[in-house]
């Protein structure tokens, strides 16, 4: 259980460091301007560029928070 549980933190590791060179590099630097960003839509268009970042960047987010909660319960069970 113990060998799961490496591996999964490794796996971790590598996606907490992925998540974090996606997000510097393809942020906008207007965090501070006060959100009055555009909404992109397209129609029957193929999705930018931006848009498949975007949805990398938030199924990234979301597996590492899924996979840390699995971590931390079988951290509970294994120490």
């Amino acid at each position: 259980m113990e060998t799961v549980y490496n591996v999964l933190l490794a796996i971790g590791a590598v996606m907490a460091a992925a998540f974090a060179v996606l997000v510097f590099f393809t942020g906008k630097g207007d965090a501070m301007s006060g959100g009055g960003g555009s909404v992109r839509t397209t129609f029957k268009g193929k999705a930018s560029f931006d848009d498949q970042i975007s949805k990398v960047t938030l199924y990234l987010g979301l597996g590492f928070m899924g996979l840390m909660i699995v971590l931390d319960v079988l951290g509970h069970r294994i120490f």
